[in-house]
């Protein structure tokens, strides 16, 4: 991989995203990685899809500043409401995470699942994709 000495670097509007840093660490215990928590403009989930794109694109500038390889967008809101925006706009892979809808819905034995998420995740586009394709599986936020 090219660049392939230039860190890892995520993002989260605070420090829940640490628990995705400590997974890529202990998975990839070679690579550097840059953690970049937002905590100045935390809550992203009560902001509009405007204000957290723009949040967003700050922290991936900050982190294409420090040279980063790879951003893992570790923030369900950053993700559901502004992925698509940053794979569009900048020239670095984006990993994202959001609720996982997809395996609770594959394992429940119940026909429903519990989503526990930000407002900001809930209106999201891609979040109301993802629940549309599961549509057996009675979806209780």
């Amino acid at each position: 991989m090219e660049n392939s000495k230039n860190p890892i670097g995520l993002f989260d509007s605070g420090i829940g995203g640490t628990s995705i840093w400590k997974e890529i660490h202990s998975l990839l215990p070679g690579e550097d990685t840059i953690y970049l928590a937002d905590s100045k403009n935390a809550p992203y989930g009560q902001r509009s899809k405007e204000e957290i794109i723009a949040l967003s694109c700050k922290n991936t500038e900050f982190l294409l500043e420090q040279n980063s390889k790879l951003i893992v967008v570790a923030c369900n809101t950053a993700t559901t409401n502004a992925i698509k925006e940053l794979r569009e706009k900048y020239d670095v892979p984006f990993i994202g995470i959001e609720p996982a809808i997809k395996p609770a819905a594959i394992h429940t034995q119940t026909n429903a699942i519990g989503i526990l998420a930000t407002k900001g995740t809930l209106s999201s586009e891609l979040f109301n994709k993802t629940v549309a394709d599961f549509k057996g599986v009675n979806v209780v936020e």
